[in-house]
């Protein structure tokens, strides 16, 4: 059941959020949609997303009470001070020092607004050579090995930016927050929550460091379980040169994809990990599924269990009916909808 505004679980939470592009205005997005209210401190010439952005189509800042402030102004600094004393969390994703600079250290902070949660998040966090230097996410990537284990097996991939900004950097920061958010609950005390995109990003990857450890990931693209190697974890084109993912890991959803494909009689299921037999499996599998369009495949596999799935763009994943009847998307302009996250 969709919760209504009020009785969402961080309805009444106040966060400042002080200005920054990508990460920090995701979290606080997130915020927000878990019933926060959130204020964007921004300078009075507010840089925005770029030159000629029109702010209704700013979606990571739709919602949010804009406040413009010269943090760099003994009276900017007094206002925003102010304005955090009836707040619960300051987020900031500045370089390493910055904060303190502006007179916002928190070790001051947690002196004058015990209460306050501030959540850091640095591009390479506060050690290093990097420290200090610019970087964006495919530079985090970079350093993280990631990168180099996306990709085609000639030259890696950049996945936009939602796997080191996104997922690793606003995830890890929200956790941060929200822990300490849980913290304060018992011992009434605020704190700070510090981590990096670099560190976030590095969170997402123990596991293949664990199957390297075991011997089962190598560092060669396209070489591995989930990075195209395999005939049943891939992407394939269709006769309309459209695309058709399929994830058949398991022996029997892999059991139904070779149904699909009408070629049980010729594909040995026994053989599915055989990397002997992968080439012939992909080249029978590509010749396949050249024989039908995206959508044809797409509605094939809306009603079998073969971890089939078209590739949709941006546009046609907004009118895709498993996201419309899920409330993934709305036709409203911002501010975002409360129930984008569901609880019962």
């Amino acid at each position: 059941m969709t919760q209504a505004g009020s009785e969402l679980p961080l309805a009444g939470l106040k966060v400042v959020e002080l200005h920054a592009i990508g990460p920090v205005p995701f979290a606080g997005m997130v915020l927000m949609q878990l019933g926060a209210e959130v204020t964007r401190v921004s300078p009075p010439a507010d840089p925005g997303l770029g030159v000629g952005m029109n702010p209704k189509y700013d979606l990571l800042n739709a919602g949010k009470k804009p406040l413009f402030l010269d943090l760099k102004s003994a009276d900017g600094l007094a206002e925003l001070k102010s304005v955090l004393a009836q707040a619960d969390v300051m987020t900031e994703g500045f370089r390493p020092g910055v904060l303190e600079r502006l007179g916002l250290d928190p070790a001051g902070l947690a002196q004058t607004h015990p209460r306050l949660v501030v959540g850091r998040l640095s591009g390479w966090g506060v050690a290093g050579p990097y420290t200090a230097r610019a970087g964006h996410d495919i530079n985090y990537l970079a350093i993280s090995g990631l990168l180099n284990a996306i990709g085609h097996r000639d030259e890696p991939v950049v996945p936009l930016n939602v796997v080191a900004d996104f997922g690793g950097g606003a995830m890890h920061l929200l956790v941060g927050v929200l822990a300490k958010l849980v913290q304060r609950s018992i011992n009434g005390r605020g704190g700070v929550a510090e981590t990096s995109i670099l560190a976030g990003t590095l969170g997402l990857s123990p596991m293949f460091h664990g199957l390297m450890a075991a011997g089962r990931w190598n560092t060669t693209r396209c070489n591995n379980l989930l990075d195209g190697a395999l005939p049943f974890y891939r992407v394939y084109g269709t006769a309309d040169d459209r695309f058709v993912s399929v994830g058949a890991l398991e022996p029997k959803f892999y059991r139904e994809l070779v149904d699909v494909l009408g070629l049980s009689d010729e594909i040995d299921l026994a053989r599915q990990y055989d990397a002997d037999t992968h080439a012939a499996t992909i080249e029978r599998f590509a010749e396949r599924f050249r024989q039908k369009t995206r959508d044809e495949w797409g509605a094939i596999g809306e009603q079998r269990d073969a971890c089939l799935a078209p590739v949709l763009d941006f546009a046609e994943a907004a009118r895709h009916a498993q996201n419309r009847d899920n409330a993934l998307f709305r036709d409203e302009p911002c501010p975002f909808p409360a129930d984008v996250i569901r609880f019962s």
